[in-house]
């Protein structure tokens, strides 16, 4: 057989090998969902609604899950693994595997749509074949939370595929890649994780969870895809993703282990079926671990050695598959846990609060409560922890080559970051989702506060100083992409500073006199998103104020002053607005709560808009003290760049300056007769 032939052979291996792990993990969910299903009906008390709902719920999830990460991992590969031609647009490589990131995001899709009607039917005990009315679907999945999730899901997930078909340039793959993951967020906030004690703990794990397992799992698939097809950059592709799955790795088994200690405890784990699901996925993960450290040893550094090496391509290929297989069991493990009744909570029954947000209070919040009764915020507080370590991390690496690094933008990064800490995890961020009062506080910190820290450290100018810039010949790297993400046309729209003055100022009006805070109050998700908006949109405006990193749309610092001057006293209008306000905002959802020791919400509203009015003082002195200096120091820079003109061209401008005085004075001085 010659070496095209083995080309061929491989290349049309793709398809029924990314199939294999689909239906390997279908099967695996299948078989541990008929195994715990009488255990389930027990727990629910509901009727068998049939083995097309039994076994094809957990086969359909699974199928669709391994076609979700694999969506992620090929825009993933386009976007990053795979570099683009010298024009921008895609190379051969990266093109396929966009179009396997479109097919893979299609059958996603169509599995979340089918999700519906069998969850449906899951939930409500009747057979499969009475909820294939598509109307009388889309109307009870508004009765359901686990089906309306798989609706946005389906939704997501089709916007996505339809972006893609028009795709052909790099510049678009990134945006690709985050959407992909924006369709597993529904399905991190439903479930087990999303109801009981301690659940924001447990939902904002099982998010890191899956975003780390998509970028792992789905980059393997994609990389396997690409040496299959024999596709060039494997070397270069298999060393960068090798540092995203070690790093992807780390992160599922942290956040693993927390969502497994909510549900279980130690002594549950050889005694009920889910503890010993949880131990088989523990096992799994170690075995993808060894797995991973062994290409890492073996195929990656074989192919650093010698890229168009058979020998290592086949090396790589040998271990991936391996890979593959165990990660095809291993979400089968994960949907067949997610389908098991966890062990009985304790007999004590949980509090209102501990229902409705995961977590009681001992009591009003007092000042030691607020600095010492902390929650650890799982994901704002580890992004404040990564952000710091990340940015030390550069100054270091400045210095260690000769390079200085002002002190100043240091200390305004690491105080940005423990705010932002403190904000999320201490007794602001615990008793935030409780009190209206408390909730402002921590959105004029990450709106007002926080973003102006950040702003100051210049973290973008610290990393194009601290990357290293790709040679002529060689692939751009992640300067390359930090350069091209600032000069793209989405910078430049959410630069404009007419834009992020409305995004900034919008969220308060938007947010608090729309039904939308009533609607998001309530939930978990809601205010995590209200959280990512609170820090974007200070960001992006405090970046265009006072930003010490370059914007694709600089302007002059007068201008600055101006949409200052313009924006923040409406902050302040917003406070006493709210403070005169006779509506309770969130009414039912505070009350729903019992707090014995919150009674009187139209007074903590009042409060909340008084704690939004007082808090713009600080932020305007600050930036107001930080355009004079920058100001300042602009105007000593246009000077010295006049003086070293002048130095070079020996004055010439100010002796043609004197010149033409002198001709103008001779002018005017009268002629003697």
């Amino acid at each position: 057989m010659t070496v095209g032939q083995s080309a061929g052979r491989a290349r049309a291996l793709v398809w029924p090998l990314l199939t294999g792990v689909a239906v390997l993990a279908g099967c695996t969910a299948a078989g541990i969902g008929a195994l715990s299903l009488a255990q389930a009906l027990t727990a629910t008390g509901l009727p068998d609604p049939g083995p097309a709902t039994t076994l094809g719920l957990p086969f359909v999830r699974a199928v669709g899950e391994i076609a979700a990460v694999l969506a992620v991992g090929a825009f993933l590969f386009a976007a990053f693994l795979a570099p683009p031609q010298k024009t921008g647009v895609l190379d051969a490589g990266g093109y396929r595997a966009l179009r396997l990131g479109t097919v893979a995001s299609g059958v996603w899709a169509v599995c979340a749509a089918l999700l519906i009607p069998l969850t449906i039917s899951d939930v409500s005990g009747h057979p499969l074949a009475e909820h294939l009315n598509p109307l009388t679907i889309w109307t009870l999945a508004d009765l359901i939370n686990t089906a309306g999730a798989w609706r946005w899901t389906a939704v997501l997930a089709a916007v996505v595929t339809l972006a893609s078909l028009a795709v052909l340039r790099w510049s678009w793959t990134p945006l690709l890649v985050g959407g992909s993951l924006i369709t597993l967020i529904p399905l991190g906030l439903t479930g087990h994780s999303s109801a009981g004690g301690s659940h924001d703990l447990a939902t904002n794990s099982l998010l890191i969870h899956l975003v780390a397992a998509s970028l792992w799992a789905g980059g393997l698939l994609a990389l396997l895809a690409h040496a299959l097809r024999g596709g060039d950059h494997l070397a270069l592709a298999a060393r960068r993703f090798s540092t995203i799955a070690l790093w992807c790795w780390i992160a599922m088994a942290l956040s693993g282990g927390v969502n497994a200690l909510v549900r279980v405890v130690p002594s549950d784990l050889p005694t009920t079926a889910y503890g010993r699901l949880v131990v088989a996925k523990f096992v799994a993960l170690c075995v993808l671990g060894f797995l991973g450290w062994r290409q890492r040893r073996a195929g990656v550094v074989a192919l650093q050695a010698d890229p168009g090496s058979p020998k290592a391509r086949v090396i790589l290929i040998r271990l991936a598959l391996i890979e593959a297989a165990v990660f095809g069991v291993t979400f089968g493990i994960a949907v067949g846990l997610g389908r098991t009744p966890p062990p009985p909570p304790p007999v004590r029954l949980p509090t209102i609060p501990e229902a409705e947000i995961g977590y009681d209070f001992d009591g009003p919040p007092t000042l030691a409560r607020i600095l010492f009764d902390w929650r650890f915020d799982l994901i704002f507080g580890t992004a404040a922890i990564i952000l710091a370590a990340l940015y030390v991390a550069a100054v270091l690496r400045l210095r260690r080559r000769g390079d200085q690094w002002p002190a100043g933008r240091v200390v305004a990064w690491l105080l940005g970051c423990l705010t932002l800490l403190f904000v999320t995890s201490s007794g602001v961020g615990r008793y935030m989702p409780a009190m209206f009062s408390m909730h402002m506080a921590a959105h004029m910190g990450l709106s007002m506060l926080v973003p102006i820290l950040l702003v100051l450290g210049g973290p973008v100018s610290l990393a194009l100083r601290a990357l290293p810039a790709a040679g002529r010949n060689d692939p751009p790297g992640m300067r390359e992409w930090l350069l091209a993400a600032l000069h793209s046309r989405v910078s430049q729209v959410l630069t404009n500073p007419i834009v992020a003055t409305v995004l900034f100022v919008a969220g308060f009006y938007g947010l608090y006199f729309t039904s939308i805070f009533d609607d998001a109050v309530a939930s978990h998700a809601g205010h995590l998103a209200m959280n990512v908006h609170f820090l974007v949109s200070g960001y992006l405006f405090y970046w265009v104020v006072i930003g010490v990193d370059p914007t694709p749309r600089p302007i002059p610092h007068l201008a600055k002053v101006g949409v200052v001057f313009a924006s923040l006293p409406m902050h302040a209008f917003f406070g006493v607005e709210l403070m005169g306000t006779p509506t309770v905002l969130g009414a039912a959802y505070y009350r729903s709560l019992g707090l014995s020791w919150h009674t009187d919400l139209l007074g903590d509203q009042r409060l909340g808009g008084g704690i939004a009015w007082a808090a713009g003082e600080v932020p305007l002195v600050i930036v107001m003290l930080a355009l004079l200096v920058q100001w300042a120091r602009s105007d000593a820079k246009t000077a010295r760049r006049l003086d070293r003109a002048a130095d070079r061209n020996d004055d010439a401008d100010l002796s043609a300056y004197n010149a033409m005085l002198a001709e103008l004075a001779r002018r005017e001085t009268p002629e003697p007769r």
